[in-house]
């Protein structure tokens, strides 16, 4: 009787969840949707004249002009289930950020694919070209070595004269140090001159870099990290992916897209019997492990960082979100109204979760009270710096004057009361703190991090 009551809960959260998710997507679609309806009659009323022609996919893939100016692009990369420029009509997933300075880009990668493939695709995107993922790991994981084709690129002369910032929300951080990793490690064919400091600056706005314990509230199996409960949000998440995909509704995929072309699951190249196959876990993205959860369990998070490296010539520095507050020694949400409804439940549970006992734990020396504090999203112990296996050098920034000046090697955290997304979509939601977040992060990039020396300002004639 015990047990069917347990049992009659979980399924309640997993309805609950599987709602509260399900109606969030459905605003955010219908937002974009709205703004893209608004945007067009005001067009079709105030310049008749004007040709309405929206191509998302050229939006996202082509630059329109030539980039030629002197200071180096800041490269803003989204998140888990995020979207570039030219995605969901007009809606920014920076909440419009990228309008705060005039070198600004916003790449379009996989929303889903795992952080390998987001990497390789970010380099192309820059560079130009058509994205290849790599011989060996197409094998692997079983998709096309090929992908999308960007004719001219958008930094095309990125090198190490021509440097790049990068900020990264979430998964994005992660994506862009192993980019740096892969530049290191010249890992593009072709490109053989690559290097670590090709990348100047890489700043985190709720990175992931140690994992997360909602993977494993989510579905993910703790016991591997890679697998996944048969009854879980993350199960129902994979179910209407592969419809979605195999579906391929043309306007559809162009207003938003998963990422996994790579993979053919539409229904023109796999039929009936490769969708049966699919549903099955018998094939695909999440049969063969090579999409994004698996690198944000634990166990994914240190396999990554096992191979990755602070370098000493790049500079650091991470925005921690912190929606957490103890209260008699309990861990519990900070607040009722401040948190966004989509992560409210997930904070609560992520603050009282707990690693199996019957199960060996993630590394040693891991206790679960380390990981209580979070942002609905991520844990902070996760958010601050890479921990796992080995820490790296960091400095926790209380006042500015902290990191005056900024070295480099060194991963400078400062801790912000907010969620997971308290910093993107919905600018309102943060009201003035977006602007001195955002302000700082690009302050930072154009005035105290110009690798060569005498820095050029912005202020200033360049040579």
């Amino acid at each position: 009787m015990f047990r069917l009551w347990i049992d009659a809960l979980q399924l309640t959260e997993l309805f609950l969840s599987s709602f509260v998710h399900l109606v969030y997507a459905f605003y955010i679609f219908s937002s974009a949707v709205a703004g893209d309806i608004s945007q067009s009659l005001n067009q079709w009323l105030f310049s008749p004249s004007s040709k309405l022609h929206l191509n998302n996919h050229h939006l996202s893939s082509l630059p329109s002009t030539p980039i030629h100016h002197t200071l180096p692009p800041i490269v803003l990369v989204h998140g888990i289930f995020g979207f570039g420029q030219g995605r969901l009509g007009g809606l920014s997933y920076f909440a419009g950020a990228e309008k705060k300075d005039d070198r600004v880009l916003v790449p379009d990668l996989g929303s889903l694919t795992s952080i390998y493939d987001r990497a390789r695709e970010l380099f192309y995107y820059l560079k130009g070209g058509r994205v290849d993922y790599g011989e060996e790991h197409s094998n692997t994981y079983g998709h096309s070595q090929f992908g999308r084709v960007y004719e001219l690129g958008h930094y095309p002369q990125w090198d190490e004269d021509h440097p790049i910032h990068f900020v990264g929300h979430s998964a994005g951080a992660q994506v862009v140090r192993v980019l740096q990793q892969m530049l290191a490690d010249k890992a593009f064919k072709g490109y053989e001159n690559t290097t670590e400091n090709w990348i100047i600056s890489i700043t985190s706005l709720s990175g992931v870099f140690n994992g997360t314990t909602r993977t494993y509230l989510d579905g993910m199996q703790p016991e591997d990290g890679r697998s996944m409960k048969t009854v879980s949000l993350l199960q129902l998440c994979r179910l209407g992916v592969i419809v979605y995909d195999w579906i391929n509704i043309p306007w559809l995929k162009e207003y938003y897209s998963f990422g996994f072309d790579h993979f053919n699951m539409s229904w023109k190249k796999m039929g009936i019997w490769g969708l049966l196959d699919c549903l099955m876990g018998n094939s695909g993205p999440f049969a063969t492990g090579d999409w994004i959860l698996p690198d944000l369990t634990i166990q994914g998070s240190i396999s990554l960082n096992t191979h990755l490296q602070t370098f000493p010539n790049t500079y650091y520095f991470n925005y921690v979100t912190k929606c957490t507050r103890k209260f008699f020694g309990v861990t519990v949400p900070s607040s009722i109204f401040r948190i966004h409804p989509l992560f409210f439940l997930r904070v609560l549970q992520m603050s009282q979760w707990r690693h199996p006992s019957d199960l060996t734990p993630p590394y040693k020396g891991y206790r679960d009270e380390d990981w209580q504090d979070n942002d609905g999203a991520l844990n902070t112990i996760s958010m601050t710096h890479p921990r796992f296996p080995v820490e790296h050098p960091n400095l926790h920034v209380v006042n500015d004057s902290d990191c005056k000046p900024l070295e480099p090697g060194i991963w400078y955290y400062k801790v912000i009361e907010g969620d997971h997304i308290m910093f993107i979509v919905n600018r309102e939601r943060a009201g003035v703190q977006f602007d001195l977040i955002y302000d700082g992060i690009f302050e930072r990039c154009r005035k105290h991090v110009f690798r060569k020396n005498p820095p050029t300002l912005p202020n200033q004639p360049h040579p």
